[in-house]
């Protein structure tokens, strides 16, 4: 079964997420979901179908609607690999400079603010109200959770997640598959798989 639309894969919270950015936008697409107790329901008024084989994705744009990233970057990678073409989303009111790189895939929500010169790889998801300041690199797959700041300059490795309210002061690097607590306010480097919480009290100890 092919679609000529955007399939949006994903029918939980995060799928509602890109579908209000979508229709806000006014972009037709097909919303979709493996999970079959879905199948057959609505989701913001939209029915949810099953996806089609992969084979069916060939020259066909998707877009992975799925929050976690281990998650997303499976299922991303299988559909590009069988020819499909993964597929940016922002809402309208994000705000993305002309000079900031988005990678194929990524999602930019309501209020996300991107400054020049940021790069942000495959399958980034970019939050409602979150910060990536100027010169800053987010890795593949990574989440910059809701209301989170990047100061300038920061590396994000792939697969990390920066929780909701964090800071990460400018210049910081935080390796591969790490995770930010929310509201921490991370002054340091953090090593690859490290979880961090991080706060004014806890530096002042």
């Amino acid at each position: 079964m092919l679609f000529r639309e955007l399939c949006v894969i994903g029918a939980g919270g995060h799928g509602k997420v890109v579908i209000d950015a979508l229709t806000g936008a006014s972009r037709s697409f097909v919303l979709c979901d493996n999970d079959e107790d879905r199948v057959g329901s609505f989701v913001l008024g939209h029915e949810v179908r099953r996806p089609p084989e992969v084979g069916d994705f060939i020259g066909r744009p998707f877009h992975v609607a799925i929050g976690q990233g281990e998650m997303r970057r499976s299922l991303h990678e299988t559909l590009q690999a069988g020819g499909g073409l993964p597929t940016k989303v922002s809402h309208t009111r994000a705000t993305i400079a002309a000079s900031a790189n988005v990678g194929d895939g990524s999602f930019l929500a309501a209020h996300s603010i991107v400054g020049p010169s940021v790069s942000l790889g495959a399958g980034v998801v970019v939050n409602h109200g979150a910060v990536v300041d100027h010169d800053c690199h987010v890795g593949d797959f990574s989440h910059i959770a809701p209301n989170a700041t990047l100061g300038g300059n920061v590396e994000i490795g792939a697969l990390c997640l920066v929780g909701a309210g964090a800071t990460v002061l400018p210049g910081v690097r935080i390796g591969e598959g790490a995770k930010i607590a929310a509201g921490s306010t991370i002054y340091r480097n953090v090593a690859a798989g490290e979880t961090v919480i991080f706060d004014l009290k806890e530096k002042k100890r």
